[in-house]
């Protein structure tokens, strides 16, 4: 409250100022003529009290700049006419630096807070952009003097940059048009306006004064290029526009973009192509899942009024179905597809051997202007005595090695609490089998909000998951797993164990050790998804920060596009709506902020939920347990993130996922027909409680004594 009570006294001063310059005439002094006219009077004063001149003048005119009122061109002329060059530019560049200083902070503790909370994700894209460019932008600004300096007060005092940073530069961008103004006071009897000391000349000097920040920006550009490419020898002519190593999601789309675009591009793979996704990860763990959703259905039938049983399925069966599911689809990212796309496809181990040539299993060796590495992820291994002599699975090798078992593994431990680990736990548990999940961290999927957290977990436990939190593995002896608790130390018994703590990029094997590529758990790129050298690129799980399938394929269009055509214009990856979904029963689905990022980030959030406890759709389907549950800015209709413990929620967070991408708010969802029965009503009346949270009742009392009018 007493910070409130700051900014509207500080708000009120301001405005009272300003007010007091307007309607007391002060403007009137601060004129060409008046300065003419006043010169002499003026020159007195100096030479009468100087330092009362010049404490005054510096006052007068920190006061003008600080409150942006017009004039500073004036009083910078007056600087030169009164105090002569040297001392002159002295007071008035300090001056105006010092106001210009106080307008930011103005700005900035009158708006940031409320900017920030409104459009926080667009702030801390802008803040990031800040740090990284805004000298440039900062001192290209005020270097061009008819741009309007009380614009660029307010709307850096917006952003995050330092107060000393922004003094400093803006000193340094206003030297030069101070000097100007203030040597042409010095001559003051022959100048008839401001307009004969802004020249077209002197207005294109300092144009091109403006551009040369971004013209030494340009500069630093190519010769850290040149630094960097040192050494190695640059093909005179190149094979291919594009290389990209490895076929999973990210290398798939890169490579069909390019071929979209008809560059020459080669796609090399080691292993098979379609990558952990369509082998591995997403779609024969989703092929699992579904049966497992069969077996938990026939075992409580009655809740569907038909007679439950324990379901007898046969485990070869399963997992000869998952088999088939992703032979039905790999065509699609099969080798003869891409080669009809116009993608030179290459089976075989590549490493990177210059910034500009490949080598193809120690022989074949092609060149291309830009190589984009998409060369995946792996399942990450915890280093556990005798995890290694086990036969622990991960999610890379369990279904080969469960595909040539006749029964399931009866006890079970799944090492992790995250999305595969959940996911994993619960299909095995529904399928029949005893099910431990380990995990050293308090709750599962620790990056959900904690109820969402719960829910899983109790959803989990009462399908028989037997959910260790806060336990820590030691050590693996025979077939069992000993973990910790608190300080008691316990044998869990298994027949199999399946690691699934997470994944990690791959980052060895094909050259960026001899590149010098530096590497932080994943490929250090930039914000263009660039390396150390500015034609390799990385996109998908080895470029992180998330590896998800969608994710791979948003980065691979930026990969693709600025590898092509990064000499005319650049793209900055922009991952600022991204979904994802854990497909537990129920499904758990996420975008944008949830509370926990949002406490993080320091966003101030309004939280609207709605249960599925009594929407229609759901209790047809038996399916009512769950929420919407949508962070949106206070008092506004901007949603700023979405989750939603549903069946079926990874496809009803895609009317989110489109909303915050393209602006659209509650309201408008609420105006927005949906089809009855369906789960996606859930969106509309979640938009249907923010409205009722936020109905105007003033203008409802008024309506209600309209229609008491009406009814005479």
């Amino acid at each position: 409250m007493k910070g409130r009570r700051g900014k509207i006294i500080l708000l009120l001063l301001i405005l009272a100022a300003i007010a007091a310059f307007f309607l007391f005439g002060l403007g009137d002094y601060l004129t060409l003529e008046a300065l003419k006219a006043r010169q002499a009077e003026l020159a007195a004063l100096v030479e009468a009290r100087p330092l009362l001149a010049i404490g005054g003048f510096f006052l007068l005119y920190v006061a003008v700049t600080a409150l942006s009122l017009p004039g500073a061109a004036i009083l910078t002329l007056a600087a030169g006419a009164i105090f002569g060059l040297w001392i002159g530019t002295a007071i008035a560049s300090l001056a105006s630096t010092l106001g210009a200083s106080l307008a930011f902070l103005s700005a900035r503790y009158l708006l940031r807070d409320w900017v920030k909370a409104t459009f926080g994700r667009r702030v801390a894209a802008i803040d990031r952009g800040i740090e990284r460019d805004g000298d440039f932008y900062l001192l290209t600004l005020r270097l061009i003097p008819l741009f309007p300096f009380f614009l660029v007060n307010l709307a850096m005092g917006l952003t995050a940059m330092r107060l000393g940073r922004y003094a400093l530069i803006s000193w340094i961008g206003m030297l030069a048009g101070t000097f100007v103004y203030v040597n042409a006071g010095t001559e003051l009897a022959r100048i008839g306006s401001t307009a004969d000391i802004l020249s077209p000349a002197l207005i294109g000097a300092f144009v091109l004064l403006g551009i040369f920040p971004l013209i030494a920006k340009a500069a630093v550009g190519f010769m850290r290029r040149r630094r960097v490419y040192k050494g190695w020898r640059r093909p005179k002519r190149f094979d291919r526009n594009l290389i990209v190593i490895g076929a999973g999601a990210g290398g798939l789309v890169t490579a069909y973009i390019a071929a979209t675009v008809r560059a020459k591009v080669t796609l090399i793979e080691a292993n098979r192509m379609g990558g952990d996704c369509l082998n591995t990860g997403c779609v024969p763990s989703k092929a699992l899942i579904r049966s497992a959703r069969l077996a938990h259905e026939i075992r409580t039938a009655d809740y569907f009024g038909l007679a439950p049983r324990e379901p007898d399925f046969d485990f070869k069966a399963v997992m000869k179905r998952i088999r088939t599911i992703i032979e039905v689809i790999e065509p699609a990212d099969s080798v003869e597809r891409y080669t009809s796309l116009g993608v030179d496809v290459r089976l075989g181990h590549a490493k990177l051997v210059d910034p500009w040539t490949v080598e193809i299993d120690g022989s074949e060796r092609l060149t291309a202007r830009a190589i984009v590495i998409a060369a995946g992820g792996e399942p990450a291994v915890p280093d556990l005595p005798g995890l290694g002599e086990c036969g622990y699975l991960t999610s890379d090798t369990m279904w080969e090695a469960l595909s040539h078992r006749d029964t399931m593994p009866r006890r079970l431990i799944i090492l992790g609490g995250g999305p595969i680990g959940t996911e994993m736990a619960q299909a095995f548990a529904r399928l029949g089998a005893e099910v431990t999940l380990v995990t050293h961290g308090p709750r599962l999927l620790p990056k959900e909000d904690e109820e969402v957290s719960a829910f899983i977990a109790e959803q989990l436990a009462s399908e028989g998951v037997d959910i260790r939190t806060n336990h820590e593995a030691l050590r693996v002896e025979g077939r069992a797993l000993f973990v910790r608790s608190d300080a008691s130390e316990e044998a869990l018994p298994f027949d199999d164990i399946i690691v699934a703590i997470g994944r990690k990029a791959r980052l060895t094997g094909y050259g960026l050790e001899e590149l010098g590529i530096a590497t932080d758990k994943i490929v250090v790129t930039n914000e263009y998804l660039e390396t150390l050298y500015p034609n390799i690129f990385a996109a998908g799980d080895v470029a992180g920060p998330f590896q998800f399938t969608h994710f791979a394929a948003h980065q691979a269009w930026y990969a693709a596009v600025n590898a092509l055509f990064g000499g005319v214009r650049k793209f900055r990856t922009d991952y600022s709506v991204l979904p994802w979904c854990t497909f537990t029963d129920p499904e758990v689905a996420h975008v944008g902020h949830n509370e926990e990022s949002a406490k993080e980030a320091d966003i101030v959030y309004e939280v609207v939920r709605f249960d599925l406890s009594h929407l229609d759709r759901a209790v047809t389907e038996g399916a009512n347990r769950g929420f919407v549950k949508l962070l949106v800015v206070p008092a506004k209709d901007r949603i700023l993130g979405a989750t939603i413990v549903a069946h079926n929620a990874g496809e009803m967070i895609a009317e989110y996922v489109l909303a915050m991408k393209h602006g659209i708010g509650l309201n408008k969802l609420l105006g927005t027909i949906h089809a009855y029965p369906t789960m996606a009503e859930a969106n509309k009346y979640a938009a249907g409680e923010w409205k009722k949270a936020h109905k105007p009742e003033r203008l409802l009392a008024l309506v209600e004594r309209y229609h008491a009018w009406r009814r005479g």
